[in-house]
């Protein structure tokens, strides 16, 4: 019997400096019918690669793409609700901002967690002007808004609830680090402390923060500088590109992105491309398609990544 999706194998041409990525193929999922083409990207991907986080061009709405069942389901209509995702480390759960606008015309966010072991959506954090950074890490969620942390476990209860219980605290440490952009500055939290982190200093602008999987690095871009990485505590840091914008952590040595150029009205090409820490990159896709924004699963294996023309591919990673 023929899966519900299809894959479509491309030829892969990786130019390189140096090879940080074994390659073994570039396919294109072929979407639901219900989707879209002219109004979709990709949004995020679960750890081991079996479902795609999907949303409109401009993240309004926010679907998931079962690839084993070919179920698509919706998750949410509102506005935001694809940008800045996160996934648990089991991919039980997601975590996206929904975004309004009052009568005042002012913008306001909303924090909402959606379990698929229930199919049902929290709210977490109620609508908010100063919702900052939050992330899905060890069984909790961390939440920064007004520069204040809140932290919550997958089971329900807040930090509070499970003070003198070590085997609930185990998976609440507050010293997880959230990083998030507030008025264009880089902004880092860390055992409930908000602070400017700006290591590039507060003249610049930066965007795409990530910090790396084991909270040693940050990795963030500077507006019309380039890439870098620095250590946790501010020390060392490191230019990688100036042409690699959108990075990830693909594992904490190595950081995946998209070179991309455009005219000034539209993107006319982009790569997905890795760099390490240590000096090596490499170009992951050819020139025949214009790959943007990539999320690597947490294993490893996978690379997702979208088009201008609505289509998800995936990049497969010998391991």
């Amino acid at each position: 019997m023929r899966k519900p999706f299809l894959l479509l194998a491309l030829a892969v041409c990786c130019m390189a400096s140096a090879q940080v990525l074994d390659v073994r193929s570039v396919e294109r999922v072929v979407l639901p019918a219900s989707v879209d083409a002219r109004d979709c990207k990709v949004a995020g991907i679960s750890p081991d690669g079996s479902y795609l986080l999907l949303t409109g061009s401009t993240n309004r709405g926010l679907s998931r793409y079962d690839l084993r069942s070919g179920e698509l389901t919706t998750l949410s209509t509102s506005q935001g609700a694809g940008y800045g995702v996160q996934v648990s480390d089991d991919g039980r759960d997601v975590l996206y901002r929904e975004t309004v606008f009052g009568a005042d015309r002012l913008r306001r966010s909303r924090l909402v967690r959606r379990s698929f072991d229930t199919s049902k959506s929290e709210e977490l954090v109620p609508l908010s002007r100063n919702l900052e950074g939050y992330t899905i890490k060890s069984g909790a969620i961390y939440a920064v808004d007004n520069k204040r942390m809140h932290v919550r476990s997958l089971k329900g209860k807040n930090q509070a609830e499970v003070e003198g219980k070590q085997e609930e605290k185990e998976g609440m440490q507050a010293s997880v680090p959230v990083v998030s952009i507030h008025d264009g500055q880089l902004m880092l939290t860390v055992n409930g402390n908000t602070r400017v982190f700006s290591p590039n200093g507060t003249d610049k602008s930066y965007l795409w923060p990530s910090v790396s999987p084991d909270g040693k690095h940050v990795c963030y871009y500077v507006g019309g500088v380039g890439c870098y990485v620095v250590d946790i505590d501010g020390k060392h840091v490191q230019f990688l590109a100036r042409q690699l914008r959108a990075a990830r952590w693909y594992d904490n040595s190595t950081v995946v992105g998209m070179a991309d150029e455009d005219n000034g009205e539209y993107v006319t090409a982009s790569a997905i491309v890795a760099y390490t820490l240590t000096g090596k990159s490499q170009r992951l896709t050819d020139t025949s398609l214009i790959a943007m924004y990539p999320y690597p699963t947490a294993d490893g294996s996978k690379i997702v990544f979208s088009t201008p023309q609505g289509e998800a591919y995936l990049i497969h990673i010998r391991k």
